[in-house]
């Protein structure tokens, strides 16, 4: 049950991610701009809960694993940083496409990290969804090439998978402590580098606060809240797997809100994306095995 909870918790924060792009296009801010807003005001949404839920902070974990925490934040905030220049240099398609090498390579490093066994399903799975996110974003890839936009991509997928595994290595402290540490470092990281390439003042229009608002509180607090308190619940590759939700929930509503319709291929490498998510995450285990034998009798009493 409660890993049953924690997958709830972990899929529903995919969906949030997945509409960061619908709510930033409201934003006529630069991406570091950006950024730096949401994890702002993620963070004081965040600490405001901590206060008045009349949490105590538990320091002596938090000094233990300050190398874990810290590594995780700053990997976080980085990630950003470099994937949102991807988006600014080769565009959404093929930022993503190169974002999401980052699972792969947790699972790749999983059984040696974590010690999880590499099942035959998880296989099928990773390669399922990898050809799925070839189709849905495969032709700006081979259009682009190799260009420093995409090698922005790939050092965000890099410092993706840093941030997932840090985070598994983090034990004890509540999901709410883990996520505002995360993300007060993260901010640190995002405002540095901000302050450090902007020039002048940050001006911001009556028009972008709501919107603002909505990315800090909902789509990174809220967000983040549930992603990390679920993470380090769940086994490295499953949370490799499920977070192709993220970019395909991404595609679903980008096409029913600002009606972006997906071609034929791209719908196809969004349905492998699904199964190869749900396919994934099966163990072939006698169980299963006996319960599919069962329902192939039941099946054919039906028939007869």
């Amino acid at each position: 049950m409660a890993k049953a909870k924690s997958y709830v918790k972990y899929i529903l924060s995919l969906f949030i991610f997945g509409s960061n792009g619908i709510v930033a296009s409201y934003i006529l801010l630069s991406s570091s701009e950006i950024v730096l807003s949401r994890t702002i005001i993620g963070s004081l949404f965040l600490g405001l809960v901590f206060i008045f839920g009349r949490k105590r902070p538990q320091f002596e974990q938090i000094r233990k694993q300050w190398f874990y925490l810290l590594g995780s934040g700053i990997s976080m905030g980085l990630s950003w940083i470099f994937l949102f220049e991807a988006y600014r240099l080769t565009g959404v398609s093929t930022a993503t496409l190169a974002y999401y090498c980052g699972p792969v390579i947790v699972i790749a490093v999983a059984p040696f990290i974590f010690h999880e066994k590499m099942t035959v399903s998880k296989m099928i799975g990773i390669f399922l969804v990898a050809l799925g996110m070839v189709f849905v974003n495969g032709s700006d890839f081979l259009a682009e090439g190799m260009s420093w936009g995409l090698m922005c991509g790939i050092i965000s997928a890099l410092l993706y998978s840093t941030m997932i595994i840090s985070n598994k290595k983090v034990k004890i402290l509540t999901g709410l402590e883990i996520t505002l540490v995360q993300l007060v470092t993260a901010c640190a990281v995002v405002a540095l580098y901000t302050l450090s390439m902007h020039k002048g003042t940050i001006s911001i229009s009556g028009s972008n606060v709501i919107p603002i608002l909505f990315l800090g509180v909902v789509n990174t607090g809220i967000g983040c809240y549930l992603y990390f308190s679920s993470i380090h619940e769940l086994p490295a590759q499953s949370v490799a797997i499920c977070s192709y939700i993220d970019p395909l929930s991404a595609l679903v509503f980008s096409a029913i809100i600002l009606n972006e319709h997906l071609s034929m291929v791209q719908f196809l490498g969004a349905i492998l994306i699904l199964c190869g998510a749900a396919f994934g995450e099966l163990s072939i285990q006698e169980k299963h095995i006996g319960w599919f034998r069962r329902l192939i009798g039941l099946t054919s009493c039906i028939k007869d």
